[in-house]
């Protein structure tokens, strides 16, 4: 599964037996596999501005994911003819040794193998000034993600119109891609070649009648240029002065006369604006597509830091000072085992929260006071994360 339960408790003796009683029953019963989730020691400052860097740090938790999810999807976007190889292109930078932080890794190794970069977020700052440059910097990421992911979906849906009018029927579809100058009288004062739309059963009775539809229609100027599915496109060459009278005619008979007169200009221009946007995408392509891996990886990285941090901060809320807790990071081994492994903890932690407990393990106590509509509250400190960002 890509889901992990990263929780903690208070780091005293009768705790540590807790968490080991907790690794023993969910290892038998395999129910989870189980990791340390080192965080280091940070500057605690004042228990009133932990508690308003509780709600900042939830609001900048949620905010993290939905940039995450959203970069994901944008690969998933732009690498629309190789979608099977997305999840190759959605990696973070190492983590698992100081000297591996140059390779890219899958995110369940770099959540089960998390480090704190002291590099990147000093943990010596004031606590603040992290969630600062955290905060800033996922914001950046998304400014940017909004400008070429705007700039590369312009070009892409400007490219699929041209792409779709060459795509239709006979009736809808251009035809700079089908015509050729020489299938039209040009530059001519009193002749016209039109494009007429014949229903393919009705090939033997446009040939035997096309000349008879008007006066003064060219004899032998019909020529088949295109079919698709339904009919032919056919040219037929006549005086201008009875286009209205051949028009009805052609109605009448169920042959249709599709409104079009050759300009070479605008033909030239239409071909190399196609040319231009197919071009501009190959170029836009590679660079976009990089960003969002860097870039990705980066918010990917800056999530996980955050969540290191909630659990540090709901942590010295919850146990109080001096700190202590062990910080843990279970993954569940699969969906259906989700709910015992609830009851275990619940079970192995109860001593920490009473009240908690039971309206965990009972959803239909009532107690007053206690807001647990969410039930995302238990007598442990808790936080979800979840891995499937294409879901």
């Amino acid at each position: 599964m890509s889901e992990f339960w990263l929780i903690s408790a208070p780091g005293d003796k009768e705790n540590l037996q807790a968490l080991e009683r907790m690794n023993t029953v969910t290892s038998k019963s395999n129910l989870s596999y189980n990791t340390k989730f080192s965080i280091p020691d940070f500057k605690v400052g004042t228990l009133d501005s932990l508690v308003g860097l509780s709600d900042e740090l939830g609001k900048l938790d949620t905010f993290a994911e939905s940039l995450i999810k959203r970069m994901a999807q944008s690969v998933v976007e732009v690498m629309e003819d190789s979608k099977g190889k997305v999840p190759e292109n959605l990696l973070a930078n190492g983590g698992l040794k100081e000297k591996l932080k140059c390779l890219k890794i899958d995110l369940t190794s770099f959540v089960t193998h998390f480090e704190w970069d002291v590099a990147k977020y000093p943990a010596k700052q004031p606590l603040v000034c992290i969630v600062d440059a955290l905060a800033k910097q996922l914001a950046q990421i998304e400014t940017d993600l909004k400008s070429r992911t705007a700039a590369y979906n312009t070009l892409k849906t400007n490219l699929e119109n041209l792409e779709k009018q060459s795509m239709g029927n006979l009736f809808t579809r251009t035809l700079s891609d089908i015509v050729s100058k020489e299938d039209f009288v040009l530059d001519s004062e009193y002749l016209v070649t039109l494009l007429v739309i014949v229903p393919k059963p009705s090939y033997a009775q446009w040939q035997k009648t096309y000349e008879s539809l008007s006066d003064m229609v060219v004899p032998r100027s019909t020529k088949l240029i295109a079919e698709d599915n339904e009919g032919g496109l056919f040219t037929v060459t006549l005086f201008r002065k009875v286009i209205d009278d051949f028009k009805t005619k052609a109605k009448e008979n169920k042959f249709t006369v599709r409104e079009f007169y050759y300009d070479e200009k605008e033909i030239k221009r239409e071909r190399e604006e196609l040319s231009r946007l197919l071009s501009d995408k190959k170029q836009q392509y590679g660079p976009l597509l990089r960003w969002l891996k860097v870039n990705f990886s980066e918010a990917f990285i800056a999530w996980i830091h955050i969540k290191a941090l909630r659990v540090f901060v709901e942590s010295v809320l919850r146990y109080g000072l001096p700190v202590n807790f062990q910080a843990v990071l279970l993954q569940p081994h699969k969906k259906s085992s989700t709910k015992r492994l609830r009851e275990v903890l619940n079970s192995v932690f109860r001593h920490l929260d009473q009240v908690a407990a039971a309206s965990v393990l009972d959803a239909s106590v009532d107690i007053p006071g206690l807001q647990l509509g969410n039930q995302d509250y238990f007598p442990y400190v808790y936080f979800h994360i979840d891995l499937s960002l294409l879901d």
